[in-house]
């Protein structure tokens, strides 16, 4: 799969000392074997654990030309942290994704795969179509989870099967359009940047993943961002 094409994983990070030394091994491992050119921005929001300590370790040992660090004095947001991010991304292609081990990085060289088949804007992961699925969650949690996307999709039709997920793959230029006109900061951000790119006509194409609940440490979702969600597909349905 060799290509001349740069990646860039923008992975925002708050107390994830213990997966964050995995997933970035999983990365490097994924892209070397694929023979595909990449670098991690690490987005640390001022972890208490020692998130960023850890962070500089990887940066040692995969060279600062792979591991960039751009830390933040505190917790900001999930959606600023991407804006971060995004400034520092030399690649042409830009992946989000969880630090928390929730996203295989295998799952990145089928969207790279998919991608170049019709030369799409955007891939997103999906837990709600094909073989794609939810390990290590309560029924309560998939239930709120499949709800939601069940919710946002009437309201908005997006035509996405998961409209919640945050593991994607952008063309940059299309990442920077999108983001700029994103409103939400926090637990609605993914939705919206996918609402918003297929209103503004970005080809979008799926690939089934596998989500495991974190390997280490506590979910972040609570009953505050559920009603924040359904308060941004409320938003969302009066302005796109």
């Amino acid at each position: 799969m060799a290509s001349k094409d740069k990646y860039t994983v923008i992975l925002p990070t708050y107390n994830e000392r213990r997966n964050l030394p995995i997933i970035t091994w999983l990365l490097h491992r994924t892209f070397t074997a694929n023979e595909l050119d990449w670098e991690l921005i690490i987005v640390d929001d001022g972890s208490p654990d020692g998130t960023l300590t850890v962070a500089k370790q990887l940066q040692k040992l995969y060279t600062p030309e792979r591991i960039i660090l751009k830390p933040r004095a505190g917790k900001l947001g999930l959606g600023t942290a991407y804006v971060h991010g995004l400034q520092f991304a030399r690649g042409t292609y830009v992946i989000i994704m969880d630090a928390d081990f929730s996203h295989h990085p295998k799952f990145i060289t089928d969207m790279i795969r998919v991608q170049k088949t019709r030369d799409y804007d955007i891939v997103t992961g999906t837990r709600y179509a094909g073989d794609g699925g939810v390990y290590g969650w309560d029924l309560k949690r998939k239930l709120v989870s499949r709800g939601a996307n069940l919710f946002a999709d009437t309201v908005l039709r997006p035509g996405v099967s998961d409209l919640t997920g945050s593991f994607r793959l952008y063309k940059r230029a299309v990442l920077e359009k999108v983001i700029a006109q994103t409103e939400s900061k926090g637990y609605t951000f993914q939705m919206e940047m996918m609402v918003r790119a297929k209103a503004m006509g970005c080809s979008v194409a799926e690939v089934p993943i596998s989500f495991v609940d974190r390997v280490y440490g506590e979910s972040k979702l609570g009953g505050d961002e559920i009603v924040e969600f359904a308060k941004g597909v409320g938003k969302l349905w009066m302005k796109v």
